[in-house]
């Protein structure tokens, strides 16, 4: 049975606990019917990497930074360490009063050859080579950024969904107390500005319910937009994981990161490439080196006249100057791109000290709503309920204790969802491979045992 038709049939009956036992057995109802029947996913790690491996073979910009990481490999394979030879064809053409053509010869052929002598060919092939291995490694950090927004995508879509729950149970609840306030207001235990505060509370939270509807619908077309799929493509819900362990900061996370950080190793490998640039400059002073073959046949019987052959050189006397203006502006470049790697790493010990930080914080606000708020505002809101039940309390009472109570669990699942986008973030900053082997890792730091050693190895 309804439980406001029973309430209202009950008239004026004054038994609190028996009012009590009934908003709750409410309660227990509209949970029940609230409980979604589509499939919803938990966001555990292995999750996670299952929507990471769609977004990986789906999303543009990962799809262009691989292929430009392939041209440059391809661009690197194509470069020359033996430049094409030039061929010479030929005849001359002499006057009556000229030399002989049967003696001299009217034809000329040749062949000229570049000689990789100086370097210059190798140096362009490292140079390729490093372009290459940046062009990788932007790929690779492109990748694990996408990957760290996709995660972070999926918890803020998660938390959207809790909070539009909460606010439909709570919408749900409105709406019976609505009903037994108009029940009792017919029997005349209950004042008109009762049952207009009630219905005032419910159309705002119908509203709210709807806005709140709309950023859930964001957040998930966000989470496409990071797949790289429609932003109206269907999806499942998403469910928020529970709290993670914590993760201490220690000197073997700093030194992870320093060697793994993506942003680092797209700089160290920028940093390759500009010595590759500077020492490809250096020997771009040196002088071109080629050996030509030169010989003359007559068109007439076809026979062998003479042949030539040398060296040719050019000597860079004249631009000297320029040389050395290109290799001081190269080395510039050099030490711009030192500079900023050794900037990066000292920012990334203040930036993993603070995600560690970020990280115990929001575990340690869950547990406070968890463990302490959530009992209490609980107890709080029985109590309320229960005098103004048996008449001896205020509405307004019920509804601040609820709101207290309902907030209590959105802060929850925020602190939830911060923890989990502070160590998506730092799963960036290590260069790891998922959430799970930052909890591997975590797990070691707490408790190094002979067996971590070489599971850390493994990371």
């Amino acid at each position: 049975m309804n439980p406001a038709i029973f309430l209202g049939r009950l008239g004026g009956q004054k038994s609190p606990w028996l009012w009590l036992c009934l908003a709750g057995m409410s309660m227990r109802s509209l949970a029940e019917a609230e409980s979604p029947t589509n499939a919803v996913e938990v966001l555990s790690p292995a999750r996670v990497n299952a929507w990471v491996t769609v977004m990986e073979t789906n999303h543009p910009a990962l799809r262009a930074a691989q292929a430009r990481a392939r041209s440059a490999d391809w661009n690197a394979q194509g470069i020359r360490r033996l430049a094409d030879p030039k061929v010479l064809l030929g005849g001359t053409v002499y006057s009556s009063k000229g030399n002989n053509p049967a003696d001299e010869g009217n034809l000329i052929y040749g062949i000229e050859q570049p000689l990789p002598v100086f370097g210059k060919e190798a140096a362009a092939q490292s140079v390729a080579t490093a372009d290459a291995a940046t062009e990788a490694a932007r790929a690779t950090a492109r990748f694990q950024e996408l990957r760290r927004d996709l995660a972070q995508a999926l918890f803020q879509a998660a938390l959207a969904r809790r909070v539009v729950l909460v606010a439909r149970e709570d919408q749900a609840w409105l709406a019976e107390i609505v009903r037994t306030l108009e029940a009792r207001f017919s029997t005349g235990n209950a004042t008109q500005v009762e049952v207009l505060r009630a219905q005032t509370e419910l159309a705002r939270r119908a509203v709210e319910v709807e806005n709140l509807q709309s950023k859930e619908a964001e957040a998930l077309g966000a989470v496409n937009r990071r797949l790289g799929r429609d932003p109206l493509a269907p999806l499942p819900g998403f469910d928020l994981p529970g709290l993670a362990e914590p993760v201490t900061y220690s000197e073997r996370l700093v030194r992870l990161a320093i060697n793994a950080e993506p942003r680092l190793r797209v700089l160290a490998t920028e940093r390759r490439a500009a010595e590759a640039v500077v020492e490809a400059t250096r020997r771009s002073q040196r002088p071109d080196l080629a050996l030509g073959v030169d010989g003359r046949q007559y068109s007439g019987d076809g026979g062998f006249r003479e042949g030539t052959f040398g060296l040719s050189i050019n000597f860079p006397w004249w631009n000297r100057a320029k040389y050395r203006r290109d290799l001081a502006r190269d080395r510039e470049r050099l030490r711009a791109v030192e500079d900023e790697h050794a900037d990066s790493a000292l920012g990334l010990h203040e930036e993993v000290h603070h995600l560690t930080l970020e990280i115990a914080a929001a575990r340690r606000e869950a547990l406070l709503f968890q463990d302490d708020l959530r009992p209490r505002t609980e107890r709080t809101f029985s109590v309320a309920l229960a005098l103004w039940s048996s008449g001896r309390g205020e509405l307004r009472d019920v509804f601040e204790s609820r709101r207290l109570l309902l907030d209590t669990q959105v802060q929850f699942a925020r602190a939830v969802a911060a923890q989990w986008t502070a160590l998506a973030e730092l799963v960036l900053c290590c260069g790891l491979a998922d959430l799970e082997a930052l909890e591997m890792l975590g797990r070691e730091t707490a408790e190094p045992t002979p067996s971590n050693t070489n599971s850390s190895q493994r990371l």
